[in-house]
């Protein structure tokens, strides 16, 4: 059965009760009891028949109960009823606002301080961890030049039109040798000039397949390793996450997932993940508990929106990560505020 569905089988006095239990629990993180919500209800009913109605509910597996005395507490499927269905969207608050617009208000900006900033707004306001994406660059390459450090380590230099330079360690394929490092950056060179970094991988896949013969095995492989290492590293598409001791300290009967989670992402292992996870459409997007493997261990939900340049591609995203009982009413228009705003400066950075 599908949300929708889910939602109008439920009668006035169940979605009620529901959506009360869900609040509740949102603002306390404890279950919810009888005669808590006799108090509540907007019409005057007996303990006992809110005692049945979250039997019902809790046979639909909307609400569960810890413990046999305990009250009623929404489950991962509750909490997706609620979020899609029955949640009041609170607009921006004016303090909320006025903080977002202080740390993105200051200029033409450098991407990476501006959007570090950004990070360290969200955590503050949200009290949760915050993720945020940054641009990948762009520019076209003007150079390229792989430089070996070791048998198992050598360094890639991207040298880009706009005088950005960009370098990183990575491991080779096992044989490389210094020819065929050479040999990789001059295949490189003769045809990156105009081409941008996400061009010149297209047209070297392409190249690859359509002349394997004519390249030496290893350069190749060091060609294909060489751009892998740039599409995942973080010289062209850099996590930046800020305030995980705010999860740390409300997750702290499961410290060790948490850690593990925060460990991930600080190795950037998930950036193209969490990308992928706003590319469904414009807008901010809530994921709760296990409905994505990112952050399935943790328990956590996220609540995620892209922000787009002027020609409306998704360059990047922002995001803030905490305990499924987040205040979903008040963070999702904070994000999308901040996404919508840092879209913008970055696509007009003059005003």
């Amino acid at each position: 059965m599908t949300n929708r569905h889910l939602l109008d089988e439920l009668n006035d006095r169940s979605r009620e009760v529901f959506r009360r239990v869900v609040e509740a629990y949102l603002l306390t993180g404890e279950p919810v009891g009888s005669r808590t919500l006799t108090r509540e209800m907007s019409a005057k009913v007996s303990p006992a028949t809110i005692r049945n109605v979250m039997q019902d509910l809790e046979s639909l597996g909307l609400l569960d109960a810890p413990h046999i005395s305990a009250g009623r507490r929404p489950t991962q499927t509750g909490l997706r009823l609620f979020v899609d269905g029955l949640m009041e969207v609170d607009p921006v608050a004016p303090t909320d606002r006025e903080m977002i617009e202080q740390t993105l208000g200051n200029g033409a900006p450098d991407v990476g301080a501006l959007l570090d900033r950004v990070g360290g707004a969200l955590s503050t306001m949200t009290q949760g961890a915050s993720l945020v994406l940054t641009p990948k660059h762009e520019a076209p390459i003007r150079h390229i030049e792989f430089v070996s450090l070791a048998h198992d380590r050598a360094l890639v230099v991207l040298v880009f039109s706009d005088g950005q330079v960009e370098n990183r360690v990575f491991t080779p394929p096992p044989g490389q040798t210094p020819s065929s490092m050479r040999e990789a950056g001059n295949f490189l060179n003769s045809r990156a000039e105009g081409r941008t970094l996400s061009e010149l991988r297209a047209q070297m896949g392409r190249d690859i397949k359509e002349r394997r013969q004519e390249i030496d095995t290893l350069a190749a492989e060091l060609i294909e390793q060489g751009f892998a290492t740039w599409e995942s590293s973080d010289s062209n598409a850099r996590l930046i996450v800020r305030g995980r001791a705010n999860l740390l300290a409300e997750e702290a009967a499961d410290l060790d997932r948490v850690r593990e989670l925060f460990d991930d992402l600080e190795r950037k292992r998930d950036i193209a993940q969490f990308l992928e996870l706003t590319e469904g459409g414009e807008g901010v997007r809530v994921f709760i508990g296990s409905e994505n493997k990112l952050f399935s261990l943790s328990g956590s939900s996220l609540v995620v929106s892209p922000y787009m340049n002027s020609d409306r591609k998704i360059i990047g995203a922002v995001g803030v990560i905490g305990p499924t009982r987040l205040n979903y009413g008040r963070i999702v228009p904070i994000v999308d505020y901040t996404a919508q705003l840092v879209g913008r400066i970055l696509s007009d950075p003059k005003g």
